[in-house]
């Protein structure tokens, strides 16, 4: 394979909605999407609730829908959605984290996956594990064959997957909201939903969010860590592996970026990809992967001791503990008590006050650039 290009910047508060626009051109993004086809803007959320870090940021959403209606991309041709898990509300979580007030201001409508038609598809690749999860027909949205996608991802840990970013992303839009199915095989997983996005999109491009990275028990109970960096590429694995040689982590030491790379799905190698922009050399956040409680436990039923338990507990009509006990945990045991801890202490940051200015409608980003 050709060398694979992730364009890479730091930035300011100030600085954010400007560098954003340089940093898509710097990846050449004009030249992979096609302000004359429909581009799917998948957005990431991983709590209903605002966590820094956690989910796409309402700067990140305004930089880039700011730069594509700019550059000629009509507001109807630009389609951001968002799916639903057992544990998230998509409507309610574009709320919280700001999406909607922005997207107003564009004239883009949010349109939940829940709410879009769905369909059995028959992909031609030979997937590793997804068929034998879903045998009776792997669904996903109607919307998404053959339109474009662009997937706006945060830099994070991931207990399921070490790391997660632009090929995690497509985790919440492809299935649908039985997928915690696949944690079981999270890498085998991912690599098919490589296989299944060359077969449905012309094109696939990542724009990612470092400002607020999350070290951790990703991807929501984190340590939220200031870092000022932002990313994009149109190879999902170079992003995920420039990212996550950022935090620290050998990228072939990943099993799905090492998989994808194998397979010639896109350029896990850093020797492989050129970064351009921000020289990203001795750059080493030292992040580390823990678990939940909620993900401990999760392992625990499909790989580790108790997994003589997991289809009474996880495959049956007593599968609603387990978010009922998630949400007790994530949104009434730690996110009112540690949660809070972290938020008050990012609330004291640049960031944070940029944050707020979103949520009071007084945000003024400048326009210059600090890369």
């Amino acid at each position: 394979m050709n060398k694979s290009k992730v364009a890479m910047l730091k930035t300011t508060p100030e600085a954010v909605i400007a560098d954003y626009a340089k940093l898509m051109d710097l990846a050449d993004y004009s030249r992979h999407l096609n302000k004359d086809n429909d581009l799917i803007l998948k957005l990431n959320l991983s709590w209903t609730k605002y966590f820094p870090a956690c989910s796409s940021q309402p700067w990140q959403v305004e930089g880039v829908v700011a730069k594509l209606t700019g550059d000629g991309f009509a507001p109807n041709r630009l389609l951001p959605v968002e799916n639903e898990t057992v544990v998230t509300n998509p409507r309610k979580g574009a709320a919280n984290n700001l999406w909607l007030p922005i997207l107003n201001q564009y004239q883009l409508e949010f349109k939940p996956l829940p709410e879009q038609e769905w369909i059995v598809y028959k992909f031609k690749s030979k997937l590793l594990k997804l068929n034998d999860i879903f045998p009776e027909g792997i669904e996903i949205p109607k919307m998404y064959v053959g339109r474009q996608i662009m997937h706006l991802p945060t830099v994070k840990t991931h207990g399921h997957s070490v790391t997660t970013g632009a090929i995690k992303n497509s985790f919440g839009g492809l299935l649908k909201e039985v997928r915690h199915h696949a944690h079981k095989y999270m890498h085998e997983v991912l690599v098919d939903l490589m296989l299944m996005q060359k077969e449905l999109h012309p094109s696939v491009f990542a724009v990612m969010d470092g400002t607020v990275a999350g070290n951790g028990a990703g991807p929501r109970t984190m340590d939220p860590v200031v870092q000022n960096y932002i990313l994009a590429s149109a190879d999902s694995v170079a992003i995920d592996s420039v990212a996550a040689k950022l935090m620290g982590f050998d990228p072939l030491s990943i099993p799905y970026i090492r998989m994808c790379d194998q397979m010639q799905l896109g350029n896990g190698n850093p020797r492989n990809i050129e970064v351009v922009g921000t020289d990203v050399n001795g750059v080493n956040f030292h992040f580390t992967t823990k678990k939940s409680l909620v993900i401990w436990g999760d392992q625990m039923l499909r790989k580790g001791p108790l997994r003589f338990l997991e289809k009474i507990a996880l495959h049956s009509p007593l599968m609603v503990w387990a978010p009922a006990a998630s949400n007790f945990y994530h949104d009434v045991l730690w996110y009112p008590t540690i949660g809070q801890a972290k938020i008050s202490k990012f609330n004291r940051t640049e960031w944070g006050r940029l944050w707020r200015e979103y949520k009071e409608g007084k945000r003024r980003p400048k326009s210059q650039s600090v890369a």
